[in-house]
């Protein structure tokens, strides 16, 4: 599991500076800056668990048992996708309601910090 969310964690980081890039260069001037913000803000998300899912790496490196390890790195994963992803979609999008899920995804996120904090407590 540590060799896919490895995976997961360098893909997901390469795309938010890919990302990020598009962002500054690409769509500067062609958002209005309310949507521009918005999207700067998927795109820290996503690097900043992109960057969570390397420390899940390291606690299964320590606790290759610890399936609360294992939780947080597949909620970091659909957190990323449903946070970040609605984020993208809504602005590049212009579909709106696509903000009504976000908090979907801000959820897995928390609940997968949640689960690394458990773990340390357990251990």
């Amino acid at each position: 599991m540590d060799r896919t969310f490895f995976l997961l964690a360098s893909v997901f980081g390469g795309l938010a500076v890919a990302l990020g890039a598009f962002g500054a260069h690409g769509l500067s001037g062609r958002l209005s800056a309310g949507d521009l913000n918005t999207f700067e803000t998927a795109v820290r998300y996503q690097f900043y668990h992109a960057l969570a899912l390397l420390g899940v790496v390291v606690a299964l490196g320590r606790w290759p048992q610890a399936g609360l390890a294992t939780w947080a790195g597949w909620l970091f994963v659909v957190g990323i996708l449903i946070f970040s992803g609605s984020l993208y979609l809504l602005v590049l999008t212009g579909v709106r309601w696509l903000g009504a899920i976000t908090p979907i995804g801000g959820v897995a996120l928390i609940a997968g910090w949640v689960c690394l904090a458990l773990l340390a407590l357990r251990r």
